[in-house]
């Protein structure tokens, strides 16, 4: 289960762009980005960051701790500038946070040093599994921390859901993910084979299924046309369980993109 934090101070609005993440101090005094229910992408970039985030803990990857965030009208109502209150307004309640790691410093592939082969083969992959598109160069998600690398950002993953339908619902669950190519890791990542042993095992139906369960009801927005939450919910472990039955068109895009790595 993860926990639940109140957020007791708005302190500044993290970097610009569409999510509006949120650098609060929680009701434990723990310093958490916050991303805002309220902002443009919605529920649905609150899903894919705390599945995506999860799966990769449960893979072994470093992951910030990812605690729910409850934002009370009243951290909106004083805030002066109109552009971050009104997400917050539209924010009140369950939101989602990653714990705020002080004095980390950007992955830069150019500054090194070069990542363990099998860390990068696992990220490669496993950022494949949930169609993450962002973890390039330009912007790869990844911080260094006490001599470690840690995985961040993932709101941009399980972008199927953004236009899905349950008549449409396994669309691009057998994606080979072209985009495999511009990985930041790529060219590191030589034992692809090895990590898809790894998320095969790891990321069972059981462990999808456990992730699945963490997401609030109120994040499964009942308009996209499924039944239910419980439907909506599954649809997600139906998606992500095709997705594993496809890794190996997975593990042989991402080869094909690294003999084209230079």
């Amino acid at each position: 289960m993860l926990r639940t934090v109140r957020a007791d101070r708005y302190l500044q609005p993290f970097k610009e762009g569409g999510s509006v993440p949120a650098l609060v101090e929680g009701s434990d005094l723990g310093l958490y980005v916050v991303k805002l229910r309220g902002a443009a992408q919605g529920e649905r970039a609150l899903v894919a960051e705390l599945v995506a985030g999860e799966l990769a803990r449960t893979l072994g990857l470093a992951v910030p701790e990812l605690v729910f965030v409850d934002v009370d009208r009243a951290i909106a109502d004083s805030e002066p500038d109109p552009e971050i209150a009104l997400p917050l307004e539209k924010s009140v309640g369950l939101n989602v946070g990653l714990d705020f790691l002080p004095g980390s410093i950007t992955f830069d592939p150019i500054v090194g040093p070069a990542p363990d082969p099998g860390f990068a083969s696992l990220t490669v992959l496993f950022d494949a599994f949930v169609v993450n598109v962002d973890r390039t160069p330009r912007n790869p998600n990844l911080l260094r921390w006490h001599k470690k690398p840690w995985l961040i950002d993932h709101g941009a993953a399980l972008y199927f859901h953004h236009g899905w339908s349950p008549e449409s619902l396994l669309e691009g669950s057998d994606d080979p993910f072209t985009e495999s190519q511009s990985h930041v890791l790529l060219r590191s990542a030589t034992e692809l084979d090895a990590a898809a042993e790894v998320l095969a095992d790891k990321l069972d139906e059981a462990a999808i299924t456990r992730v699945l369960a963490l997401v609030p009801e109120e994040w499964l927005d009942p308009r996209v046309g499924f039944a239910d939450v419980a439907e909506h919910r599954d649809a997600y472990r139906k998606w992500l369980v095709a997705r594993r039955e496809n890794l190996s068109k997975l593990v042989d895009e991402a080869k094909r993109a690294r003999g084209g790595a230079t």
